[in-house]
């Protein structure tokens, strides 16, 4: 489990059945640390049906955030009418020994979610389970140069939440970084098809092909002599592009390209263009490079 400053607890510790016996441990007690929602049930309801296992995929999502108690209460009579729990389905939240929050009756999900992030607020928590710091610290992984640690805490994530989009991204781009091109696109081929067009995912397919493009680039130094001895020689100035982007000029790759798509638009297929849309995707959306190369290429474009 992905610890983020505390385990997830599993899912045998999220929900329970509870009753008399060990209401007061389980709800009162534990609500003290964090929030519990109590479901009072009972076999033969209907709208429980719908309600419980619906109640039990938002407190699951929350990732430990909130806990779950489910109290029967044709067996727990008692503690029904303590609550004065006169129809069910009922929902209580507790917080600190106290009710604080409730409903009755079969709700819609996006209500439920609404309420679970209600309860999880009103104790100054995060619904998301912490994995946004998680990504966060996995990402300043990344940029420092641990590439086995960032991959390691992105695949943690995903251990929580398998669609994460920011999560399979950064995966991939973990082992582009360790130059395990085969694994990364493994990853990306994985992805589950609800986020396969996620920004994130395409972005690091785009990093993927620039990878790609890298392993095969030549010499820098040869290449600006063969575009400084004929400008008008496109396959070298592409050739160019792609050498400096693998060598983390990015900058220049892109004044390349766009002196490229200037002098002739349509060479190779308009490979030009289609070259700095790759860059552009495997960049952040707000990088200077990319906003100012989209500038200027629709600049030229529209001229």
């Amino acid at each position: 489990m992905l610890e983020l400053g505390g385990q997830t607890p599993p899912a045998t510790d999220l929900i329970k059945d509870v009753s008399e016996a060990d209401f007061m441990s389980e709800v009162v007690e534990a609500s003290q640390t964090v929030p519990v929602i109590v479901d009072f049930w009972a076999p033969w309801c209907g709208p429980c049906k719908t309600l419980g296992p619906a109640l039990e995929a938002a407190v699951t999502k929350a990732k430990g955030a909130v806990r779950m108690a489910k109290v029967n209460v044709d067996e727990n009579q008692m503690i029904a009418g303590q609550l004065r729990v006169q129809s069910i389905p009922t929902v209580y939240a507790f917080w600190q020994g106290q009710p604080v929050d409730g409903f009755q009756g079969a709700v819609p999900p996006s209500e439920i979610d609404a309420f679970v992030e209600r309860v999880v607020q009103a104790a100054g928590g995060d619904a998301s389970g912490g994995l946004d710091d998680a990504l966060a610290a996995a990402e300043e992984m990344l940029e420092q140069g641990a590439a086995t640690d960032a991959a390691q805490t992105f695949a943690a994530i995903l251990q929580e939440d398998a669609q994460n989009a920011a999560a399979y991204g950064g995966l991939v781009r973990a082992h582009i970084s360790m130059d395990d091109l085969e694994q990364a696109e493994a990853i990306l081929n994985g992805a589950p098809a609800e986020i396969s067009q996620a920004p994130e995912l395409e972005a690091a397919h785009a990093q993927l092909e620039l990878a790609r493009q890298a392993a095969d680039a030549g010499p820098v130094g040869e290449l600006q002599d063969k575009v400084e001895a004929d400008p008008n020689d496109h396959q070298a100035r592409f050739d160019l592009a792609q050498a400096l982007n693998a060598t983390g000029q990015t900058q220049e790759a892109v004044d390349q390209l766009l002196e490229l798509f200037r002098r002739d638009r349509e060479w190779n297929d308009a490979a030009a263009k289609q070259q700095l849309f790759t860059i552009f995707e495997a960049l952040k959306p707000n990088d200077p490079i990319v906003l100012n190369g989209r500038r200027k290429l629709s600049s030229m474009i529209f001229a």
